[in-house]
């Protein structure tokens, strides 16, 4: 399996972004993708899952300004960021079964 995540880049505080991950390779409604997130320095933090039946799961630390969601059919989960704050500076992955595909930066300016 093969994941990309996309949709990072600059934003200001407060703002809204809205993250993708695609598959390839597997029968993406058969996988629950999680979404982390590394700061530089930092350990990986857990964010976000939906799992194959479409139950939603998201950290305490960025709920509720943080929503996941899943469109089998385009085999990508979304990670839906609102209100951002300079904290939510960094780069996610998103992740399954330990195949990790190249993050994508987020950068939230004050």
């Amino acid at each position: 399996v093969q994941l990309q995540a996309s949709g990072g880049g600059l934003v200001q505080s407060g703002g809204s972004l809205r993250l993708s991950c695609t598959a390839s390779g597997t029968d993406f409604s058969t996988i629950a993708p999680d979404w982390y997130r590394q700061v530089p320095g930092k350990q990986r933090e857990w964010l976000a899952t939906v799992t194959t039946g479409g139950i939603a799961f998201v950290a305490d630390s960025v709920k509720p300004r943080f929503q996941v969601s899943r469109n089998n059919a385009a085999s990508t989960t979304y990670l839906q960021m609102n209100n951002l704050q300079s904290e939510d500076t960094a780069i996610y992955y998103c992740t399954n079964l330990g195949h990790w595909g190249p993050g994508t930066l987020v950068t939230v300016s004050s």
